[in-house]
């Protein structure tokens, strides 16, 4: 017997059901695929997803793509706390990578001050300091102080009561607040812990008792006493120097090298001894402030002569010693910001970058520290 199939015919209702389901999924997968289409036009031009899709919902699109890229801009709209009014002053502020910049920059707008203003502010400190900074009342004489490309924002106070108090220019102030110059000698000193070859040690930088880099033993013809220890590098670059300049007639020898935290104890009291503590006080660095225990620095003799600062030798080492890596630690011309006085003998291996840089420049490891290395 033949079975015939019954076709499944749908209800007319249900049926209408289904095509306007059908134009709503089409519509559906139309709006998303313009929304797409929009996103990715402000993903191309650098805005991140979370702000492109903040961007669209706040109607901003075409005022965005009239500027193309702006990175400030972004962390706006990527930020709970972006602002409206604040729009154009956001586009105008250079983008500084903090936590919290929108929410500073909406800070430092409501009290007054302009969007230069603002870059340099956050061109100049953390996140942190820049919050901190906010709560302070509105101050006066920024860009003097912040257009010099070291100042620090946490130090605004002290380059203000340095200047007030000395008279110095805004450069100077930024230089020596930033040196801890504005303080006194050894006291609230900063502790350097790493090594490395452009570490600086002084009145305001120090080491602890247990600091001692790696040392090599000094060979008899190249020290005027036995035993001497030197970091090696520093002293193959001064057999290298020392070989050079025999080759001119000139000879050069160490006369100190390295000394420990203990050592300078014991050099601090002897000078007590012999002259007084005022004398000590003026002329001897107390233990762990001086730059002998880093291993670098060498009391440098001449052979030929007496007195090192009227020999040969030292006018070939000023004008030679910077290729081999070393600088005049302390001339007199800068006493007042090394902290110590001149000493025509003292020479410190900084390696042949920073030391030629020094040289040409006529600065002081100080003033290299403050503009390379003080982040």
């Amino acid at each position: 017997m033949k079975v015939t199939k019954k076709k499944l015919k749908l209800k007319e209702p249900f049926v209408k059901v289904l095509k306007v389901l059908g134009v709503i999924f089409l519509l559906l997968i139309g709006v998303f695929i313009f929304y797409r289409k929009e996103i990715n036009e402000l993903k191309d031009i650098g805005y991140s997803e979370k702000a492109s899709n903040n961007i669209l919902f706040k109607n901003k699109k075409d005022y965005i793509l009239s500027l193309g890229e702006n990175k400030t801009l972004n962390a706006a709209f990527e930020s709970d706390y972006y602002n409206e009014k604040y729009l154009e002053d956001y586009s105008r502020i250079n983008y500084v990578k903090q936590d919290d910049l929108i929410r500073n920059i909406n800070k430092l707008l409501n009290k007054g001050y302009t969007n230069s203003d603002i870059s340099l502010i956050l061109k100049h400190g953390t996140s942190k300091e820049v919050s901190d900074f906010v709560k302070h009342e509105k101050v006066q004489y920024l860009e003097e102080f912040f257009n010099v490309s070291y100042a620090k924002l946490s130090n605004y106070d002290r380059y203000l009561n340095y200047s007030y108090e000395t008279g110095e220019d805004e450069e100077t102030t930024v230089l020596y607040v930033n040196l801890n110059l504005d303080k006194a000698p050894y006291d609230d000193a900063v502790e350097v812990e790493k090594f490395s070859y452009d570490m600086v040690v002084n009145k305001y930088r120090k080491l602890n008792e247990k600091f001692e880099p790696k040392l090599v033993k000094i060979k008899e013809e190249y020290a005027s006493s036995e035993g001497m220890m030197a970091e090696a590098v520093a002293l193959n670059a001064f057999i290298k120097m020392s070989k050079d300049a025999s080759k001119e007639g000139l000879g050069l020898i160490i006369n100190s090298s390295y000394r420990s935290y203990q050592d300078q104890v014991d050099i601090q009291e002897t000078y007590r001894n012999l002259y007084g503590d005022s004398y000590v006080e003026k002329y001897v660095a107390k233990p762990g402030f001086s730059e002998h225990q880093t291993g670098l620095a060498f009391d440098i003799g001449s052979t030929t002569s007496n007195v090192f600062a009227n020999s040969k030798e030292y006018a070939w080492m000023l004008d030679n010693a910077y290729k081999y890596g070393f600088i005049l630690r302390f001339p007199k011309k800068y006493e007042d910001i090394t902290g110590f006085r001149s000493e025509p003998w003292h020479f410190r291996y900084v390696g042949t970058k920073i030391s030629k840089y020094i040289y040409e420049n006529d600065i002081t490891l100080e003033e290299y520290y403050a503009l390379f290395l003080d982040k």
